[in-house]
């Protein structure tokens, strides 16, 4: 039986080196190459055509989702686990979208990372229990009727932030509720503002409640 052979991809050294001896310590996998950006994961797989990569999200430069999608054009039999800090629900479900076979936590035990290279090379989909959960949470929250077409430009965080803010919540709540930074909800909100083209929280809302989402004010 031939080895899996995996390239990783990674900008933190002392990761790729404890994925490297993760890797030389399974008999049945190969390491051929390692990459530290997106740009360099790129050229590799296109030379040495590995049967999987580990590919981290956040690299200097192209990102590992762009990689992915742009590797994945030219070489789609090649199976993408995606191994990352990120679990919020836009890198999850952009990397899916960009044909990721994976998706795991840079805090996986040892024995789940092999698992899930083993399953992605033979044609699963992978996701490690906290994106299994995440993904659950999501299919069973029911969005409204024409929600996304509504608001095609938003991603899905940005959308689901738009619904908290028509329900009268503060970025507090927004923020304990999604289990985000403060920072980061107070930039999804700008990012909603400049792509709605709208000035303050009350336009946004009133956005918001026009096309269906959140209480409808009393007549």
């Amino acid at each position: 039986m031939e080895a899996i052979r995996v390239l990783v991809v990674d900008d933190n050294l002392q990761f790729r080196n404890g994925l490297r001896a993760l890797l030389f310590s399974a008999s049945d996998m190969e390491l051929v190459g390692e990459a530290a950006t997106g740009a360099e994961a790129i050229r590799l797989a296109e030379r040495l055509q590995p049967d999987v990569i580990l590919m981290d999200i956040s690299m200097p430069g192209l990102h590992g989702i762009e990689a992915t999608r742009r590797i994945l054009a030219v070489s789609p039999h090649i199976g993408v686990l995606m191994l990352t800090m990120l679990e919020d629900d836009d890198s999850v479900f952009e990397a899916m979208q960009a044909g990721a076979r994976g998706y795991l936590l840079k805090g996986a035990l040892r024995a789940e990372i092999l698992r899930a290279i083993r399953g992605v090379s033979s044609g699963e989909a992978i996701f490690g229990p906290a994106i299994a959960r995440r993904l659950g949470q999501y299919f069973s929250t029911r969005r409204p009727d024409g929600y996304a077409e509504a608001f095609p430009e938003l991603t899905e965080r940005e959308r689901g932030i738009l619904r908290l803010l028509a329900e009268q919540r503060t970025n507090s709540e927004i923020a304990a509720q999604l289990s985000l930074a403060p920072k980061t909800v107070r930039n999804h909100v700008s990012n909603i503002f400049a792509k709605l083209q709208v000035a303050s929280r009350a336009d946004a809302i009133l956005r918001a409640r026009d096309a269906g989402v959140g209480p409808r004010p009393r007549p």
